[in-house]
């Protein structure tokens, strides 16, 4: 590795060349075969896609709508609304003798009863509930119907500007479309955006112990493992959600993290034998990417790139640093040469400056083509100096001192 501190100086323009010789470009999608309709694996850290096939084709995501109605409610919990021990009641749309219930995966409630916030997350996880979901629903929104508005509205506001939703609980609905790429953002959010919560994906087994009837005590007791049987069989697996339905197959939101690296991927229809024969296919995948591609994590946020001057601050210079990790993925094969990273900024910026302002962007090139950009940004609110204050900063601009 190169470091260089050479400044390539464009009109007020400043491109601060912070490595050299580092990696190769980004990785192209890479060939992976499956018999699902749809896949697509992408890096955490770099966002670059490694596999995609049928990436944007909007399909029935069955039970992994569920992703959804957890972010919902995971907003409520991160807002402070609510907690993991307020109880929501149970009305006759999610008890367990309304026949829709009866092919279907849930928790087996009963209408007049009551449920913590934290058995209906590990409800919706590892039984994969459908009347947890209604729960939710009405209890957020006072009715399903409106419920789906609020996911509607999630989804636009994390960019997946294509999905729509029926329900909360994934049962066959004309409505009910997503796309693999939009449900691997939708993973990537909640990876992201709650780490207090995320850890309950990887839940392997959860036995409900307030079941109100009889019938329901011997459903519970026969249905306490997770349906996502990844977490069974590879290391670094930890969540996320499974969905089936007759017409639309199999259908798995999955990440894992191996070796400090993690990666997210989405199958959805796939016509194998069960959810066993799921989880092999989704390890396929993952340990595709894990295997024929790498990545480079060059800033975290809160690191510093750079010093960008300032006029008229309280301080002369202003940390440059990342709102979010700036990586690339690459082929293995490839190794790591070839590539500069850049920072580009206009020298001097102007106070006041807001912490989390942008104030330059990074870019990763690659023999003239960039292949990675984010934003920079400051890391730290600068003032503005006072007006005498200004008057001697110009006085001694004018005669050099």
């Amino acid at each position: 590795m190169v470091f260089d501190v050479a400044i390539i100086r464009s009109m007020k323009k400043k491109l601060f060349a912070l490595f050299l010789s580092i990696v190769c470009g980004v990785a192209n999608a890479t060939e992976f075969k499956t018999k699902a309709k749809s896949a697509f694996l992408i890096d955490y850290d770099s966002g670059v896609e490694i596999v995609a096939k049928n990436a944007d084709k909007l399909m029935p995501p069955s039970s992994m709508i569920k992703l959804m109605t957890l972010a919902v409610l995971f907003d409520e919990i991160k807002a402070g609304n609510i907690t993991l021990d307020t109880r929501f009641p149970v009305s006759e749309n999610a008890d367990y003798n309304d026949p829709k219930w009866y092919p279907a995966s849930k928790i087996c409630l009963s209408a007049g009863q009551t449920i913590s916030v934290r058995d209906l997350i590990l409800g919706l996880i590892v039984q994969s509930g459908g009347d947890a979901s209604v729960v939710v629903a009405e209890k957020l929104a006072g009715s399903e119907g409106a419920f789906t508005q609020l996911m509607e509205q999630k989804a636009r506001s994390i960019g997946m500007e294509q999905s729509t939703f029926g329900n909360a609980s994934g049962l066959p609905n004309p409505n009910n479309l997503m796309t693999s790429r939009e449900l691997a953002t939708l993973a990537l959010h909640l990876i992201g955006d709650y780490p207090d919560l995320y850890p309950m994906f990887a839940t392997k087994r959860f036995e409900f112990n307030e079941h109100q009837t009889d019938w329901c005590r011997e459903w519970g007791r026969t249905h306490t493992v997770n349906y996502n049987k990844l977490l069974f069989i590879m290391p670094g697996a930890d969540g996320l959600k499974t969905g089936h339905t007759n017409d639309g197959g199999y259908g798995m939101v999955a990440s894992a993290k191996v070796g400090g690296r993690r990666l997210v991927a989405v199958i959805n229809g796939f016509n194998g034998k069960g959810h066993d024969a799921l989880a092999n296919e989704m390890k396929k995948l993952l340990n595709h990417g894990f295997s024929t591609t790498m990545n480079k994590v060059f800033y975290r946020p809160g690191d510093k790139v750079v010093d960008i001057p300032v006029w008229y601050g309280k301080q002369d210079t202003v940390v440059a640093t990342v709102a979010k990790p700036f990586a690339i993925t690459v082929d293995k094969k490839d190794g790591l040469k070839d590539v500069r990273v850049l920072a580009r900024f206009d020298e001097p910026i102007a106070a006041p400056i807001d912490a989390g302002a942008q104030i330059g962007e990074i870019i990763a090139e690659q023999d003239g083509r960039v292949i990675a950009r984010a934003p920079l940004v400051a890391k730290e609110r600068v003032r503005k100096i006072q007006f005498m204050g200004r008057v001697i900063k110009n006085i001694r601009v004018m005669f050099g001192i």
